[in-house]
């Protein structure tokens, strides 16, 4: 509480002198014979003084959306956006803290401890594992693997090709889908507008074998434009069996037909294949963080997304926008399984000479997403008013085989050996969504935005499953769903660069397949047969904004309920059950204040600006009914904050980044220790980073240090794959890289 008192006087001072700037900037602005300008810009514009993107403002990293942008409506809405051009940061490895770290409440589970690079993210206290409670997209589309029965994430596009990234809150159920933890939106970089081509690379080198090249390849010509990248990454890991060996490829082409109408085509691609050093218990952990137990565990996830997207404005006042999406994916395992948990030695038997068999499993997605939006602008008494519309649709297949007779070997092989697999499933998803929001502006500075959309949800289970006792039960199962949802965000601007927003939307999480039918053929968390959906509402309110060029703030706080909400317990026999548990309200606090030292008092120095940001979150994520009532959620740590200095001089600039996270746990009874190492305490702890980049003409050169102090730590305990058990983090690591654009 002491941390919050501090965060909430802070936030009191800086509300207090931004209140007495803005209102010197409004001030201003009523002088007879003045225009309406804030240092010579017009009130609407956009301003970035490292970067200039339409649509996003900002004076530095971290900014947020306008009103409209892109044909959404984001007025009233919580949401942030980063700008990766003006951060120092890891790009090559895809760094979550030091990226995303600066959006408040931003917890990761980073598994690249384990072998597994795609790093999972969540808001508010809710589960990170592999972003299953985000809507991650690409430019706009969906890029999991089933958005509402399998919607893990395990292809993410390189950093050093993404523009910015826009991150929007739970009030995203309404125009993006319903699930509570909101959405994520890669977007990649543009074809430089007045070049025929242009070739980018960046090539990075560091701890335990990291080799990264990025070359991109872009260019306009007459009406067409293309931007097409490919990205090679390979590394020993950290820990003893955790290799990773991963191509990333995008191509995109563009055709601009008129002003008024422009379509084009996306291909995204991942090839990998990872080594897995397996989970540790509690004593392993605690022992030597980097050691394994596993060296017969392989994954692979092949992706392929291929996107058409078509932007028609026949008048100013109205656009149309579609974007499909056709997912043909998979992800394939095969393992010494979860069976006995990390303790559970894997060793050549005496009475065989050989390993044990291992187990092979597959998943594979198939699936189109399409959203067709309409943005229309219209006048009622003369003042402007926008109408956002639209409908998405979405047809998913997912074929899952499990508890394949795996080879005993230890090299990656999915072959089958002497039988089939234990269990077959074939899960079918469709989905019919229509929504529409309405901005009403009642004078200049007031406006309210309504809106509703209806989720129609059908979907269907058929196939088989074997029993621990070798008996078969076979699946035919459909069950229809029928959603409505409604929210009203409100947003009062008081100043031209500072607004004041209120949001209250309804979300829904329907049941996930591995909820249904438990990954793995002896998985120990049993599954309750009467799972309910999870229902519920996300509210946010704070103000934001800039003053000048040297203050970027957003404070404000959250209120979420989740009801019939889904967490596994430990009973007593030490075994876990997934069940609803209770309903849960997660409320508290999040503020983001940046502050640029030096323009604070003048806007040219020789030596150099300084800039520091605070980004803090408060949560108190209670189960308030049932069983666990009073309990802590899991995955919600109380606070997390992160602290960041920045110097820049000329074409130079480091960043210094210390990050703070309070403990949490992995299971609704709250347990601190279990022999289970699935379930039990994740302790807080402190990671610092440090980075820098300097920019000579048309070339580059970054480098730092992750986890500076070596801490040892970890952010996810699991029960399936990368584990079981404890996942630990990396240790200290450096990186060096060098780029140019030609």
């Amino acid at each position: 509480m002491d941390s919050l008192r501090k965060v909430v006087f802070s936030s009191m001072l800086f509300l207090q002198a931004g209140s007495f700037l803005a209102q010197t900037q409004t001030d201003k602005q009523k002088e007879p014979g003045k225009d309406s300008t804030i240092n010579g810009f017009a009130p609407g514009k956009v301003v970035l003084r490292e970067v200039e993107v339409k649509g996003v403002l900002s004076i530095s990293g971290m900014g947020h959306l306008e009103e409209v942008h892109d044909g959404i409506i984001y007025s009233g809405k919580k949401n942030e956006v980063i700008t990766l051009d003006s951060l120092d940061a890891n790009t090559a490895q895809n760094n979550p803290r030091q990226v995303l770290g600066r959006i408040p409440g931003a917890n990761f589970s980073e598994t690249e401890g384990g072998g597994f690079p795609s790093n999972g993210i969540a808001f508010r206290g809710l589960n990170p594992t592999q972003s299953v409670e985000l809507d991650t997209r690409e430019d706009g589309y969906n890029i999991a693997g089933d958005i509402y029965g399998y919607p893990e994430s395990y292809y993410l596009p390189p950093l050093a090709a993404i523009e910015r990234i826009e991150v929007i809150r739970g009030a995203s159920s309404l125009q993006f889908g319903p699930q509570f933890g909101g959405v994520i939106n890669y977007i990649v970089k543009d074809a430089p507008a007045t070049k025929p081509f242009e070739y980018t690379t960046e090539q990075t080198g560091g701890s335990y074998g990291l080799f990264n090249s990025f070359n991109g390849f872009a260019g306009t010509i007459k009406r067409w434009s293309y931007y097409t990248f490919l990205q090679y990454e390979g590394t020993e890991g950290w820990r003893p069996n955790s290799q990773v060996q991963q191509a990333i490829g995008f191509g995109r082409i563009e055709y601009k037909a008129s002003n008024k109408f422009k379509i084009g085509m996306e291909y995204s691609l991942l090839r990998n294949v990872i080594h897995m050093p397996g989970g540790l218990d509690d004593t392993e952990f605690n022992q030597n963080a980097n050691q394994s137990f596993r060296a017969r565990n392989w994954l692979t996830t092949p992706w392929n997304v291929i996107a058409l997207t078509s932007e028609y404005k026949p008048s100013d006042k109205l656009l149309f926008t579609f974007k499909s999406a056709f997912n043909l994916s998979q992800r394939n395992i095969v393992w010494r399984n979860e069976d006995g948990g990390p303790e559970a030695l894997d060793t050549i038997s005496r009475a065989t000479g050989a390993y044990a068999p291992r187990e092979v499993e597959h998943e594979g997605f198939r699936s189109s997403t399409s959203e067709l939006r309409m943005l229309a602008t219209y006048t009622i008494k003369g003042v402007n008013q926008s109408l956002a519309a639209g409908v998405r649709i979405f047809d998913g297949f997912m074929n899952r085989e499990e508890g394949g007779p795996g080879s005993t070997g230890i090299d990656f092989d999915l072959n089958l050996y002497g039988g089939t697999y234990s269990n077959n499933l074939n899960f079918l998803t469709f989905n019919v969504a229509p929504f529409v929001e309405n901005t009403f502006h009642i004078g200049e500075r007031l406006s309210i935005t309504p809106g509703f959309r209806f989720e129609y949800i059908q979907s269907s289970a058929t196939g088989y499953v074997t029993t621990d006792n070798d008996s078969v039960i076979h699946v035919n199962e459909t069950k229809s769903r029928y959603i409505p949802l409604a929210g009203l965000g409100i947003q009062f601007k008081t100043s031209s660069t500072t607004n004041i927003y209120v949001n209250i939307s309804q979300a829904y999480r329907p049941i996930e397949y591995s909820f249904l039918y438990p990954l793995g053929l002896d998985i120990d968390a049993k599954i309750d047969p009467n799972l309910k959906d999870i229902s519920g509402y996300n509210a946010d309110f704070g103000w934001r904004g800039s003053i000048k060029n040297y203050l970027n703030f957003d404070i404000g706080g959250f209120y979420m309920v989740r009801n019939n909400d889904i967490a596994i317990e430990t009973l007593k026999d030490s075994s876990t059950y997934e069940t609803n548990v209770a309903s849960a309200v997660y409320m508290g606090a999040e503020t983001y204040v940046e502050l640029n030292i030096t323009k604070l008092f003048t806007n040219q120095s020789k030596m150099g600006t300084l800039s520091v940001f605070n980004s803090f979150a408060y949560d108190n994520a209670r189960y308030v009914s049932g069983l666990y009532k009073g309990n802590q959620a899991e995955f919600a740590p109380a606070t997390i904050e992160r602290v960041g200095v920045t110097y820049a001089v000329k074409k130079f600039s480091t960043t210094f980044l210390i990050s703070s996270t309070a403990k949490s746990f992995s299971d609704a009874n709250n347990t601190v220790y279990s022999p289970d190492a699935e379930v039990g305490l994740i302790p807080a702890y402190q990671v610092m980073d440090w980075s820098a980049s300097l920019k000579i003409k048309n070339y580059k050169i970054k480098l730092g240090l992750n986890n500076i102090a070596n801490a040892s730590y970890f952010t996810i305990r699991t029960n399936e794959y990368p584990g079981p058990g404890i996942i630990p983090s990396m240790g200290r690591s450096f990186y060096v890289g060098f780029g140019a654009t030609f």
